[in-house]
């Protein structure tokens, strides 16, 4: 396996330690740099390690259920939008993303999840009781997040200046 070296621009000397001489990055930040870099399931044994061995590990978790919906809050946070609920229940749902004060949800759909009649179907009903409870609903493919960054952003955006339309804010 051997080691692997990376450099970064946004390393801080608050994330740093010395481990037996060597320097290394504290436990939060390599849980972090692991988060962007390595595939769920690796993240996730390491949390959990990292939560056994009683480690200081700040708050990790973003209670995000795919590689999509991770690659969506970074996006997110690159761009500086404000920060939404991750995966939390209204009424019998649980919302992706959901902006509570705007009254905003954002869906994030694959194609493997919600590519067929059955889920197109269930997507169709929980948005139209989403929008009967007072929420916008709004959608993004795997593909947009992808390649379509800058018009998901801008739309994120405009619907969140767009909440006090809703009689929101």
């Amino acid at each position: 396996m051997g080691i692997s070296l990376h450099r970064s621009s946004t390393l801080t000397a608050a994330d740093c330690a010395r481990r037996d001489g060597i320097p290394v990055t504290n436990p939060a930040r390599t849980l972090a740099d692991l988060h962007r870099s390595f595939p769920r399931q690796v993240f996730d044994r390491a949390l959990r390690e990292a939560e056994f061995l009683k480690l200081p590990i700040g708050r990790q978790t973003d209670h995000t259920r795919s590689e999509l919906e991770a690659r969506f809050l970074a996006l997110l946070r690159r761009h500086r939008l404000p920060p939404p609920e991750v995966n939390v229940r209204i009424d019998r749902f649980v919302v992706d993303f959901l902006w509570r004060s705007e009254g905003l949800v954002v869906e994030l759909d694959g194609w493997e999840s919600h590519g067929g009649r059955v889920a197109f179907e269930e997507d169709r009903a929980r948005d139209a009781r989403l929008k009967l409870l007072g929420f916008e609903v709004v959608r993004f493919t795997w593909r947009q997040i992808e390649e379509e960054r800058r018009s998901v952003v801008r739309t994120i955006r405009a619907l969140l200046s767009a909440g006090s339309v809703w009689g929101r804010t």
